[in-house]
């Protein structure tokens, strides 16, 4: 959600007046598609949950990126938004089964507390 977030606040500050834009001309394109990139992302991330690692490398390259393509990356707030949901997604682990070691050591308590 946040690689979302982040990719819609660098997008909106793309819609800032003329004074406030510090990056425009040839780089108006990659102003547009990075923080698109990170959009998708952030969505793909939610509704893809299976290929994340890979979707949070992407963002994180992304949110990077808008630092020189999108007014600094969206003020700075979208690309930390961007890099800090990307990092959170990576390390992000959906519902799987506890691993023996941790199961044993679970059920060893459970008994002790039902034998009390």
């Amino acid at each position: 959600m946040l690689v979302t977030l982040g990719g819609a606040e660098v997008l909106f500050t793309l819609k800032a007046p003329l004074p406030v834009i510090l990056h425009i001309g040839m780089q108006g394109l990659a102003g547009y598609l990075v923080p698109a990139v990170m959009l998708l992302c952030g969505l793909l991330i939610l509704f893809n949950p299976a290929q994340r690692l890979f979707y949070s490398i992407l963002a994180v390259l992304a949110s990077l990126a808008s630092w020189v393509t999108s007014n600094l990356g969206g003020f700075v707030i979208g690309m930390l938004l961007g890099v800090v949901g990307a990092c959170l997604t990576f390390g992000w682990l959906p519902d799987q089964p506890l691993r023996q070691g941790r199961q044993r050591r679970l059920e060893r308590r459970e008994a002790r507390r039902a034998g009390v």
